[in-house]
């Protein structure tokens, strides 16, 4: 009984240690994240939401959705979630850019945030993971380019944030941060689902 009970004992420290960081990374409230991305000039960087499975079906094809991943009924419900938490908090948003990924388009647009727009450097990596320098390379020199006015909103997959950030985010974790001059960024932190 003291092995598991020191088993135990030692997963519940795990998860203890963990729960901060699924908070927030570097210290800061989600209330502090929400300001950020309320005032301007940062950009909140989303995994999709649920989705069920990981990566692809050997039969994927960009135009045909029945060929990938969808988001589930509670991934569905999660991005609504979500974007009221947008609307609740009256955030303004400059765009929101999605990768072309079904489940990243379904999940910008239920965000309900405004139009939006396909963008090619978000689209995954995940079976071609040799692009993936190119690809945050492009995303990095794009969001230099952004200046102080309202946040962006990026839908994207988890390979191109962690490649972005070094942030393995859950599905629709929101990564919040703030480009800075030369392709650097600053991240603020996380906001759970």
């Amino acid at each position: 009984m003291s092995r598991y009970r020191a088993i135990i004992l030692g997963l519940l420290g795990l998860l203890a240690g963990l729960s901060p960081v699924w908070a927030s990374a570097g210290g800061k409230s989600e209330d502090v994240l929400w300001k950020a991305l309320k005032q301007g000039g940062h950009v909140a960087l989303m995994r999709h939401a649920l989705a069920p499975g990981t990566g692809d079906p050997a039969a994927f094809r960009l135009n045909d959705c029945s060929t990938q991943r969808n988001l589930s009924k509670e991934g569905r419900e999660q991005a609504r979630r979500i974007g009221q938490a947008f609307r609740k908090r009256n955030i303004a948003i400059a765009r929101v850019l999605s990768s072309r990924w079904c489940r990243c388009l379904e999940t910008a647009r239920l965000l309900g945030l405004g139009l939006v727009e396909p963008f090619p450097v978000l689209d995954s990596f995940f079976r071609q993971r040799d692009k993936g320098p190119q690809q945050t390379a492009a995303l990095r020199e794009f969001l230099a380019d952004q200046g102080s006015g309202p946040s962006l909103v990026m839908v994207t997959h988890q390979v191109n944030i962690t490649a972005l950030t070094d942030i393995f985010p859950r599905s629709g974790e929101i990564v919040v941060i703030r480009p800075l001059p030369e392709g650097n960024l600053k991240v603020l932190g996380r906001l759970s689902p």
